[in-house]
């Protein structure tokens, strides 16, 4: 389990076209403190859902956590120490930008239970980078990834794709620089227009084309596949589906989706197993699917569009879909209902 503490803005040098965390996480008001800190942790450990275990974390989210004071670090860090010597969490994981990150930072991490430092690249294009008002170029994500691995951090990269200037060619030449950093994870973010930012303005002003939802999906599922590939797992797509984003009028426009992630994977196993299918095979007959229980989900995919796009290429209906533990993952039988 991962606990989420988020600091929006905190310790950010400047807001980017893209960015209105408050709405994003659902959270204002003042600067996140050690009470809020403890108040967090013992809200989820009064759930029934958590449990001691190996690879609980907590983790410092939104703001740039290394550019905060050193005494607000060690505050912020401190509260969450004593659930750590309880045994209660293993490690704390930050997020921050890349040209704010050196070795006195890295020391003081180290030395207060933070095990995982998470980048927030955005891209891997100076071009992109400068119309998206980062402040930062891709050399400083190459040398704070460097230090951070030699400095024994897990490290994580956080992917924008779709920002002003991105294109499907200059994305994918980014998660190709990613995979040459040799991340433990990366998170992938498709732009949204937020009301209020940089970007809305833009956007309205005819200055800022956004992905279309397919466009993302697309992309995404090309990054996935490639980066997982190389054994880099993508931990996250798309933003989280908070109450703010879902009130009306605050995403203008971009690929928002309340099940983003669910869209590209269950495109990703589609992908997969249709090369495994002979279409036509059956004439229009219902057909009953056998598949792991696990993948049943991706195979339905989100409100059945899955189901709908097998039958298409199958050429027939399917009747039933059946769980058959002894189908290899990634895999499906077919058989005349």
């Amino acid at each position: 389990m991962i606990v989420p503490v988020f600091i929006p803005h905190q310790g950010c040098p400047h807001r980017c076209v893209f960015c209105e965390q408050e709405k994003i996480t659902s959270q204002s008001g003042p600067p996140v403190d050690a009470c809020h800190v403890r108040a967090v942790i013992e809200q989820a450990l009064a759930s029934p859902r958590f449990s001691p275990a190996a690879g609980n974390e907590v983790a410092f989210y939104g703001g740039t956590f290394t550019s905060l004071p050193a005494a607000r670090i060690t505050e912020l860090l401190g509260a969450a120490a004593p659930y750590l010597e309880k045994a209660l969490f293993t490690g704390i994981r930050v997020s921050t930008r890349p040209d704010a990150v050196d070795e006195p930072g890295c020391t003081l991490l180290a030395g207060h239970g933070v095990r995982t430092v998470e980048l927030g690249a955005q891209s891997m294009n100076d071009r992109v980078l400068r119309l998206s008002g980062r402040g930062h170029g891709a050399a400083d994500t190459v040398r704070a990834a460097g230090l951070l691995k030699a400095r024994g951090f897990k490290l994580g990269i956080q992917l924008m794709p779709g920002l002003p200037g991105d294109s499907k060619h200059t994305f994918a030449e980014t998660v190709s620089s990613v995979i040459a950093l040799g991340p433990d994870m990366v998170r992938i973010y498709p732009v949204v227009v937020i009301e209020g930012t940089e970007l809305a303005r833009r956007y309205r002003e005819g200055l800022y084309t956004p992905l279309g939802l397919e466009d993302a999906i697309e992309w995404c599922e090309e990054a996935c596949t490639r980066l997982e590939a190389e054994g880099i797992p993508v931990i996250r797509l798309g933003l989280m589906n908070s109450p703010s984003l879902r009130e009306s009028g605050r995403v203008l426009a971009g690929p928002w989706h309340e099940a983003f992630g669910h869209l590209v994977r269950s495109r990703i196993h589609h992908r997969k197993i249709t090369p495994t299918l002979s279409p036509g095979v059956f004439r229009g007959r219902p057909v009953v699917v056998k598949a792991p229980a696990g993948e049943i989900a991706l195979l339905r995919g989100h409100r059945n569009e899955g189901l709908s796009r097998l039958e298409t290429r199958l050429g027939a209906p399917i009747s039933r879909i059946v769980p058959d533990e002894e189908i290899p993952p990634g895999r499906i039988t077919v058989e005349a209902a």
